[in-house]
């Protein structure tokens, strides 16, 4: 069984029910997630042994946030305990031409007081099979920063592969410490590369548009940039509204573009996760399969966690491929 070891925050999202406004109810509900975790909790589903590393409350909201990955099926032996409250988002669900809109409260949350000591990397990555990670965490905080490089530099010397999805959040880079060298760095520690023309222009100072031959121009400049990394891969959206989506993967492997085909959500149940979904599915595809075929996964894998309430994809290996084949009706399966 393969190990894939995450880093990153837990976060608790807190919402009012349906598609309410904050203003219009006192009924919330909340769900665990995180970038990362939500990547190992789908991995896990996938049949993997997942790892998580991070820090949460020593309280009971921090408890039931490593219970929720638990019965997942998520490791969660170093996640660290701190004094520091979990962080928070709170989200408005939109419909229609009304957008989504997202606070989040995780300034000097427990993960971004992350004590790197406690931290034993060398123990964390024995026998492991995949290191992923995030723009998300280094912009937490230099803890969170330092912590990831040194998680990285041990993967490196290990041999292991890493995926890297640089998302870039301005807001979130508030320590001091400039965003685009520190990326770049981490990067160029890393081995896969989840992002299209956007996060390459933030990275190298570029003007890529979206078209394939700028993804394929901007890939062939990152790998001559970034000489760890072997292959980019992207997915691409077009919303028609906040409920009417139509997702679509690509990649370059040094050698050659391929893209799926595109696949219609026109009734989204939740948003929020599909992209660390696409980038679970990617992992595992990797792990398991070619590219044609990883590339395929991630996709799909992206395309039905828009039916998952929630921000991680619960779906088995079996429910993607069934995707992949073509079952696309959603009819009752007796």
């Amino acid at each position: 069984m393969n190990k894939v070891v995450t880093f990153g925050e837990v976060l608790m999202r807190i919402a009012p029910l349906g598609n309410k406004k904050l203003k219009q109810t006192n009924q919330l509900e909340y769900y665990f997630g995180g970038t990362e975790a939500n990547v190992a909790i789908s991995l896990s589903q996938f049949g993997n042994q997942t790892q998580h590393v991070g820090a949460v409350s020593n309280d009971f909201v921090g408890d039931a946030a490593k219970s929720f990955l638990q019965k997942f099926g998520v490791n969660t032996s170093a996640i660290h305990n701190s004094h520091h409250p979990l962080g928070l988002y709170f989200l408005e669900v939109g419909a229609v031409m009304r957008s989504s809109t997202i606070a989040y409260n995780r300034a000097h949350s427990a993960f971004s007081n992350i004590d790197p000591k406690k931290i034993n990397w060398e123990e964390i990555l024995k026998d492991c099979q995949w290191f992923h990670w995030t723009g998300i965490t280094p912009a937490l905080s230099l803890n969170a920063y330092q912590a990831l490089k040194e998680g990285l530099t041990v993967a490196n010397q290990k041999g292991i592969p890493i995926s890297a999805d640089p998302a870039y959040r301005k807001d979130l880079w508030n320590y001091g410490k400039d965003a685009k060298k520190i990326l770049n760095e981490l990067v160029g520690l890393s081995t896969i590369f989840i992002g299209g023309p956007n996060e390459i222009n933030e990275l190298l100072s570029t003007k890529f548009s979206y078209e394939n031959d700028d993804f394929i121009k901007g890939s062939k400049l990152l790998l001559k940039k970034h000489t760890n990394i072997q292959k980019v891969f992207d997915k691409t959206r077009k919303s028609i509204n906040a409920n009417w989506h139509k997702i679509q993967a690509r990649m370059w492997n040094g050698l050659e573009f391929l893209e799926t085909n595109e696949l219609e959500i026109t009734h989204v149940i939740d948003r929020i996760g599909t992209g660390d979904a696409y980038a679970a599915g990617l992992i595992h595809g990797l792990l398991h399969y070619d590219d044609t075929k990883a590339l395929k996964f991630a996709n799909a894998s992206c395309a039905i966690k828009h039916t998952i309430e929630g921000d991680a994809n619960l779906v088995t290996e079996q429910e993607v491929i069934s995707i992949i084949e073509g079952n696309l009706s959603g009819r009752i399966i007796r």
